[in-house]
């Protein structure tokens, strides 16, 4: 895609509990393509997840830059990816909302988020959760996907300039049917 220089995924996931809490639909990434992004990269699957937030999922992205720290309750190498990838959002004015460096409790339950972060407009009302790596990512949505009965729908490919999805090699009819449908609204056909 013109100006992308970072492919990723996306996988749509689709709550059937605690919808009133977190809403309908989160967006997990990237859960499929980069094991381990760098700042830059993170900062790239944000924007574009954003964008697949809005216009495929019809949500105003709250975005979360996701680890195991929250606004300096730890500190790593990997945590300061994730804080520089935040960095870089800012350089770059993103256009949508989003926080670097929260824990997952941080991200989505409100009474923890105005805690660990309390001047922030995405801690506890994240909708967007960007992971440090592919393997935060995948287990992430293999967890939420099975432990919650969640519909996981992908991985959506962001970053190329035509819509191209993939499905796991456990995939259900139903799977290749919905990510069909997904990648035909993605072509506007």
């Amino acid at each position: 895609k013109p100006g992308v220089k970072t492919v990723s995924s996306v996988f749509l996931m689709e709550l059937k509990h605690n919808v009133e809490t977190y809403g309908e639909i989160l967006v997990f990434g990237d859960c499929a393509v980069i094991p381990e992004p760098t700042s830059e990269q993170l900062a790239d699957i944000a924007s574009e997840a954003a964008i697949t937030a809005a216009t495929v999922a019809g949500l105003d992205p709250k975005v979360a830059l996701m680890s195991f720290s929250t606004k300096g309750s730890a500190k790593h190498d990997s945590v300061d990816v994730v804080k520089r990838a935040g960095e870089i959002l800012r350089e770059r004015n993103a256009d949508f909302a989003f926080e670097e460096e929260l824990q997952a409790d941080a991200a989505l339950v409100a009474s923890v988020g105005v805690k660990k972060a309390p001047n922030s407009k995405v801690a506890g009302h994240a909708n967007v959760l960007i992971f440090p790596n592919l393997a935060a990512g995948n287990i992430g949505y293999k967890l939420v996907q099975r432990l919650a009965n969640a519909e996981a729908y992908g991985p959506l490919i962001q970053g190329l300039a035509a819509p191209i999805n993939d499905l796991s090699r456990g995939c259900s009819v139903k799977d290749i049917v919905d990510l069909a449908a997904i990648t035909s609204v993605q072509a506007g056909k």
